[in-house]
């Protein structure tokens, strides 16, 4: 029928629609510190069966090879995100600290439940605390002293300051990263953070460096890991895909115009 074609086309022009807000996101946050990138994933809708496969086509036990089945079209079925490493800037701010592989920062949030993020800028507040740019205290808690004049952060996460007229540096703790089975299900809200969920699995906390966390680099940021060359492609694919299925649309309308017609 004309108008299932109708339909098909208009699925998929929303699809491709959904899949440039996706790469438009991408593209959005390219210098966005920490910001991991996201896939769109397609999905065929469901079939009308006109003749199944393996229907009985005679009564001597011969059945149908393939039979009749019309796709509905299309839609995303899912947002992936990719949490591969960006690549690491160095600042020489002492309070940006970039993870190399895997972990991610542990983060207060004004109603005490935690998030994760893999954004490296960090303040000190009106407490000497270690927090965002959005005021939220690191975890665990590090509070460095009012008189510090330096602070030092080794690979594996240890805090470091140095007094006045102390030779050497005072540890003030330790930070320690989380990981997940599934990160991907992770659940994004905003500020380059991550909340906790079912398909993600619950946190495993850690020390840099061990058992397969990440390091800590200080004075240091990781970039976005979009890659402006791969987006712009695929943004190209899905303008033109969008583009076919108008002409699938504008070439049904053409039919039933000409039907329209019959005399």
């Amino acid at each position: 029928m004309v108008t299932r074609s109708l339909d098909i086309g208009a699925t998929g022009m929303l699809a491709q629609q959904q899949n440039v807000d996706v790469i438009s996101n991408n593209i959005a946050n390219m210098t966005t510190t920490g910001f991991k990138r996201q896939r769109a994933e397609f999905h065929d809708l469901i079939y009308q069966n006109k003749l199944r496969p393996g229907a009985p086509s005679a009564d001597a036990g011969t059945s149908v090879p393939s039979g009749l089945q019309f796709g509905l079209g299309v839609s995303v079925g899912a947002i992936y995100r990719l949490h591969e490493q960006g690549t690491i800037q160095l600042t020489e701010n002492d309070l940006d600290l970039a993870i190399n592989g895997e972990g991610y920062f542990q983060i207060e949030l004004p109603d005490g439940e935690t998030a994760y993020t893999r954004a490296s800028v960090y303040q000190l507040n009106e407490n000497g605390e270690i927090v965002t740019p959005q005021g939220f205290r690191l975890q665990p808690g590090l509070s460095v002293p009012e008189d510090a004049i330096d602070i030092m952060v080794n690979s594996g996460g240890e805090v470091f300051v140095k007094i006045p007229d102390q030779v050497d540096f005072e540890s003030i703790g330790q930070i320690e990263l989380a990981k997940f089975i599934n990160p991907g299900g992770l659940e994004a809200i905003g500020d380059t953070m991550f909340l906790e969920t079912t398909s993600s699995g619950n946190a495993n906390t850690g020390n840099p460096g061990e058992e397969e966390y990440g390091t800590i680099r200080q004075g240091a940021i990781e970039n976005s890991n979009v890659n402006i060359v791969e987006e712009i492609t695929n943004l190209i694919a899905a303008q033109r895909a969008y583009e076919m299925n108008s002409n699938v649309i504008s070439t049904s309308d053409e039919m039933l115009q000409t039907i329209t017609q019959l005399r």
